[in-house]
C-alpha cells in the first residue's frame, strides 16, 4: 500500500515444487513394407492390446499381421509377428546415460506353450528376415529392448510377435489366449 502517491510496487514470490516424470508409450509400427497389427490403448487390466489374430502353427491361417512359415513344417515353429513402437519420455533427471527400456513376459501364456512370444533378436528397427530374426522373450528376467542411452522422446521401433510350436496331445491348447508383456523405462 500506499498514501500520497500514483504508483505502488507489491511484489510475489512464486514457487513450484519440481518432480521427476517419466512417460512410456507404445504405440502401432510404422515401418514402410509390413502389416501393422494395431496397438490398442484399452484402459482395462492392461495399458494396451495388441491382436494377431488366428494363428497355427503351419502358417497355414493369415493371421493380422506378419507370418514366417516353419522352414520345416510339423517339426519347426511359425511367427506371426509385427512392428510397434516404444516411446520413452522423461525429465528433470540429473543423469540420463544409462536409461533404458526392458520388456518381459510377466504372464505367460498357460503350459504347456505351444504358443509364445517372441522378439526381435538384432533388438533394432530392422525389418526381420525370418524365422530366425527371432527369439522367445524372457519371462523370469527382461529383455533389453532400448540400451543405455536412449533418448527423451525418440520413438524406438522394435518387432514382436507370437510363435506358435507344432506340438500336438491332449493338454496342447487351442481358442483364444493372452499373454502379458511389461514394458519398463528405467532413467539412470
Amino acid at each position: 500500500m500506499a498514501a500520497n502517491t500514483n504508483t505502488v510496487a507489491p511484489t510475489l514470490n512464486i514457487s513450484a515444487t519440481i518432480q521427476k516424470a517419466v512417460s512410456l508409450t507404445l504405440a502401432t509400427g510404422t515401418t514402410g513394407g509390413v502389416t501393422h497389427c494395431a496397438v490398442v490403448a484399452s484402459g482395462g487390466a492392461s495399458d494396451y492390446t495388441m491382436d494377431f489374430g488366428t494363428v497355427d502353427a503351419l502358417g497355414i491361417n493369415g493371421g493380422n499381421c506378419n507370418k514366417f512359415n516353419p522352414a520345416t513344417p510339423g517339426v519347426t515353429d511359425a511367427i506371426y509377428w509385427t512392428d510397434y513402437q516404444v516411446t520413452p519420455v522423461f525429465t528433470s533427471h540429473t543423469a540420463v546415460s544409462g536409461t533404458t527400456v526392458t520388456a518381459r513376459v510377466t504372464t505367460d501364456f498357460a503350459a504347456p506353450h505351444n504358443i509364445y512370444v517372441v522378439r526381435d533378436t538384432a533388438n533394432s528397427s530392422t525389418v526381420p528376415a525370418g524365422v530366425g530374426s527371432f527369439s522367445a522373450m524372457g519371462t523370469g528376467s527382461a529383455d533389453t529392448v532400448g540400451a543405455a542411452g536412449v533418448a527423451s522422446g525418440t520413438a524406438l521401433t522394435r518387432f514382436i510377435g507370437v510363435a506358435v510350436k507344432p506340438d500336438n496331445g491332449a493338454t496342447v491348447l487351442q481358442g483364444a489366449q493372452t499373454a502379458t508383456v511389461t514394458f519398463t523405462l528405467t532413467v539412470q
